[in-house]
């Protein structure tokens, strides 16, 4: 499938064997019993490498996936409210909300409208307002509020970047920080 007339060929230790015609390299490649591929086709003459095909693939497979686990997924969490909610369970659910934010999650505010309620969508307004200025040091509004018949809603976001991770949850500690931590602790002893 190599369309140049000449390429430049890499062998399997990675040394550069030189410029050689398309026959030439694919006999080169047959004699060590590899394949041909061609791993640079923009480049002046193509690069091309003497390899095993499967072997290639299995390895770029690899990278993939080892570079996908590494990603943070980043989750959509929900909190409802009512208008006519509590304090007590304003407090609890805002607890929750800096939590998730903290976490580094996106956090969707819905403010469920009832009967009557959805005439006067302003209550729910009232209470994301609330919303938005308890949580104005960690988190912000992110997109528009959208308005359904029964709900009102916001997406937030957290303005800090990163999150918990794994790394950064389990990080090593040098041996100087456990050895002035132990100090700490003999001498609160």
């Amino acid at each position: 499938m190599i369309r140049a007339k000449e390429v430049r060929i890499i062998d399997e230790e990675k040394k550069q064997v030189g410029v050689l015609s398309v026959s030439e390299a694919l006999s080169l490649a047959k004699e060590k019993d590899m394949d041909l591929v061609e791993v640079a086709p923009q480049a002046d003459p193509p690069v091309c490498r003497i390899m095993d095909y499967g072997k290639y693939l299995y390895e770029l497979h690899k990278k993939a996936h080892e570079a996908k686990k590494h990603q943070k997924q980043i989750q959509i969490k929900e909190i409802k409210f009512r208008p006519k909610i509590s304090i007590h369970d304003y407090n609890f659910k805002i607890r929750h909300v800096q939590r998730f934010l903290n976490d580094g999650n996106k956090v969707k505010i819905t403010v469920m409208l009832r009967g009557r309620e959805k005439a006067k969508p302003e209550l729910a307004y009232k209470i994301l307002d609330r919303v938005f200025e308890d949580i104005k040091e960690i988190g912000q509004q992110d997109g528009n509020i959208r308005i359904q018949p029964w709900a009102v809603s916001a997406l937030l976001s957290s303005t800090k970047s990163g999150g918990k991770d794994a790394k950064t949850k389990n990080a090593q500690r040098s041996p100087e920080e456990i050895q002035s931590n132990r100090k700490e602790e003999d001498r609160s002893q």
